[in-house]
């Protein structure tokens, strides 16, 4: 894991803030806590524990700088205690399997859409002015020619996606009526440690039953941007201190580059030190891996950069750590 090298003038305005952290026990959530607790600030932590795991929080369990609840955004009144006290929320609470939303997209529409619903309400009544969302760069849907940047037009082809923008849209309205500061992440796939979905976790799953063959959803032929978690954090924080700048704010969230799943599964397998490993594609439509799946996606990120910031690891350096990591930690998938 590498150093960060980045300003130190983003901590001076961190240190300030009192923050919650909705989804704070998930992958990109709980790293986000590690930071803001490394920073001084002190850190709600609201999950329902649903795909979150204690054990990514379990270090800040006796901090008292730290407050960790077992809550559920989809009931009011949790939502409302939630934000009482805060200066800032970080929303990172929401389902984060992408198919799920075809064969269950009430689960897309109650975690995301509702949970983001009630909690700009108890926002609002409680007068929490700044809030930072973790989007997704599935709001794009099926671009035409890549990378895309902010102003694409947004036309999801998934619920998840659809979710996400629908969060999105709230929040401008939340903005443009009551003032909330919001700051919008479009991710594109972060991984790094504590990853336990997405193409890299199901391959080393699938791999490590089975080294003779690797069942792939798609032609593999899918091109992704994949963005190393420090670096995602580090972008997190720099647009935070950006949010009082404006009052609705989007910003993709990827690295330079972008490359394939076959690439993906082609460093795992070299990573595993397997050979002939016989790849079984399994596409639907135009190649993709399921309905709601899509073919291209990768991001424009100038706008972020131009704050400051620049991912240190390409996505082949960003999943080929992960997957590093990953196996370090095997006995703990």
């Amino acid at each position: 894991m590498f150093q960060s090298t980045y300003p130190c003038y983003t901590v001076a305005e961190e240190m300030k803030i009192s923050a919650l952290v909705t989804g704070g026990a998930g992958f990109i959530g709980s790293h986000l806590v590690d930071r803001l607790v490394r920073n001084g600030c002190r850190v709600r932590v609201l999950d329902n524990f649903s795909s979150g795991r204690i054990e990514n929080i379990s270090q800040h369990r006796n901090n008292l700088r730290v407050e960790i609840l077992k809550g559920d955004l989809k009931r009011k009144q949790e939502a409302d205690n939630a934000v009482k006290g805060v200066d800032a929320v970080f929303h990172y609470a929401a389902n984060p399997e992408v198919r799920v939303s075809t064969t269950n997209p009430d689960i897309h529409f109650n975690e995301n859409i509702v949970a983001t619903f009630n909690l700009l309400e108890a926002m609002r009544k409680n007068d929490v002015e700044r809030l930072v969302f973790a989007s997704s760069s599935s709001v794009y849907g099926e671009p035409k020619k890549i990378p895309i940047d902010e102003d694409a037009p947004v036309r999801p082809v998934s619920v998840y996606g659809a979710s996400k923008a629908a969060c999105e849209n709230l929040m401008h309205a939340y903005s443009r009526l009551y003032g909330i500061k919001v700051v919008v992440l479009r991710y594109a796939n972060v991984v790094g440690p504590r990853l336990r979905h997405g193409v890299i976790h199901d391959f080393i799953i699938k791999l490590m039953k089975n080294p003779n063959e690797l069942e792939i959803l798609g032609d593999g032929m899918q091109v992704r941007s994949y963005i190393y978690i420090d670096d995602a954090i580090e972008a997190t924080m720099i647009a935070y201190n950006n949010v009082v700048a404006h009052n609705f704010t989007i910003y993709n969230i990827g690295s330079e580059d972008y490359i394939t799943v076959k690439n993906v599964a082609d460093i795992i397998t070299s990573a595993l030190r397997l050979r002939n490993v016989k790849y079984i594609y399994k596409p639907v439509a135009h190649g993709i891996g399921w309905l709601g799946d899509v073919k291209r996606i990768a991001l424009k990120i100038d706008k972020i950069m131009k704050l400051g910031w620049k991912p240190k690891l390409s996505s082949y350096e960003a999943v080929r750590l992960t997957v590093h990591e990953k196996l370090l930690n095997s006995s703990r998938f």
